[in-house]
C-alpha cells in the first residue's frame, strides 16, 4: 500500500493546488513544471533512458494490478522496490542525468561574442581556425580516396577532459601529414579517435562511448556508432571516414549525416567554429537598436 498512499496523497495536493489556482505565480508555476517535464521528455527520446522509462511504467502498472488483487508476497517485494524508487532512479538515470546537467552548465560564452575579429589577434586566430579547417578536409579527402577509417571529435562548449584522458596527449598544430600518420592503418592511435580544440589535435587514440540507440542501421559499424554516442553525450561535433566505403559523415546531437563531399564538411565546420560577418554585424545592429529603444 505504500505506492498506493503516495498516489493518493499526490492526487490530493493536485487537487488542492488546482482549486487554489488564483495567482500569477501558480500561472508561472504551472509553465515552469511544464518546461521541466518538455526537457526531460526530449532529453530521454530516442535513448536508452526511454525504454528504461517504458519499463518504470510497466512496473507500476504491474504493481497496480498486485495490488487489486490482493498478491500479498508481490505486493511486499514491490514496495521494498519502491521504498528506493529516488536512489534506483539516480543510479539507472545517473548518464541522462549527467547529461542534462552539463547541457545546463555549458558555457554560453562564446555564443555572446558580439564583436566582428576586431584586432589583429583576432585575425590571426580566424586565419589559423581556416588553415585548420583547410587541412583536416584535405586529410579526410586523402583518406576517403584511400579508404583509410578515421574518427575526429570537434571540441565545442562540453568539456572533454574524460574523454582526453582516455588517449595520447598530443597538442600540436595540425595538418594533412598529421592527421594522415595518426590514422594511418596499423598505427598506434589509429583505431581511437583524435580531439581537436582551439586549431589543434590536443589528443589521439581516445575512447568514445558507443550509441545506446538500437534503431540505427546495421551497416553502421563502430567509428559510427562512437560517432553517434558521442554527440548524444556532448555537442561535439564528430566527424568519421568510413574505413569500408570510404564515405565522409559527420555526427551532431545524436544525428548522423552521411556520405558528405568535400565542399559540405569544409562548410558544416566554418559555419560552427567561424562566425560570419554578416552575423556579427546583425547583433550589433540588434543590441544598438535596443539601447537606442531604450534611450
Amino acid at each position: 500500500m505504500y505506492l498506493l498512499s503516495i498516489f493518493t496523497d499526490y492526487f490530493q495536493e493536485f487537487k488542492q493546488a488546482i482549486l487554489s489556482f488564483d495567482r500569477i505565480s501558480d500561472v508561472l508555476d504551472v509553465l515552469l513544471v511544464a518546461f521541466v517535464i518538455y526537457s526531460t521528455i526530449k532529453l530521454i527520446r530516442e535513448t536508452r533512458a526511454m525504454q528504461l522509462v517504458k519499463g518504470a511504467i510497466l512496473l507500476v502498472v504491474l504493481f497496480v494490478l498486485v495490488s487489486v488483487l490482493d498478491m500479498q508476497v508481490s505486493k511486499y517485494l514491490l514496495n521494498f522496490v519502491f521504498s528506493d524508487l529516488l536512489v534506483i532512479l539516480v543510479i539507472i538515470f545517473s548518464p541522462e542525468i549527467r547529461h542534462a546537467l552539463e547541457s545546463v552548465g555549458r558555457s554560453s560564452v562564446s555564443k555572446l561574442n558580439i564583436f566582428n575579429f576586431a584586432n589583429k589577434d583576432d585575425l590571426f586566430q580566424k586565419e589559423k581556425i581556416e588553415k585548420s579547417i583547410n587541412a583536416v578536409c584535405k586529410a579526410c579527402s586523402d583518406m576517403s580516396d584511400k579508404k583509410i577509417g578515421a574518427l575526429i571529435v570537434f571540441k565545442r562548449n562540453t568539456i572533454l577532459g574524460d574523454i582526453i584522458k582516455t588517449g595520447t596527449v598530443v597538442n600540436a598544430d595540425i595538418s594533412p601529414e598529421l592527421i594522415g600518420n595518426i590514422f594511418f592503418p596499423k598505427a598506434p592511435m589509429h583505431d581511437g579517435a583524435a580531439v581537436i580544440e582551439d586549431a589543434k589535435v590536443v589528443a589521439a587514440g581516445c575512447i568514445l562511448p558507443l550509441t545506446s540507440n538500437n534503431n540505427i542501421s546495421s551497416e553502421l559499424g563502430t567509428r559510427h556508432r562512437a560517432a553517434i554516442g558521442m554527440s548524444e553525450m556532448s555537442d561535439a561535433l564528430v566527424l568519421v571516414v568510413s574505413e569500408e566505403t570510404g564515405h565522409i559523415s559527420i555526427a551532431e546531437k545524436g544525428v548522423l549525416r552521411r556520405n558528405i563531399s568535400d565542399g559540405d564538411l569544409r562548410e558544416i565546420l566554418m559555419k560552427n567554429f567561424i562566425k560570419s560577418d554578416n552575423d556579427n554585424n546583425s547583433k550589433l545592429k540588434k543590441i544598438f537598436r535596443g539601447n537606442k529603444n531604450e534611450q
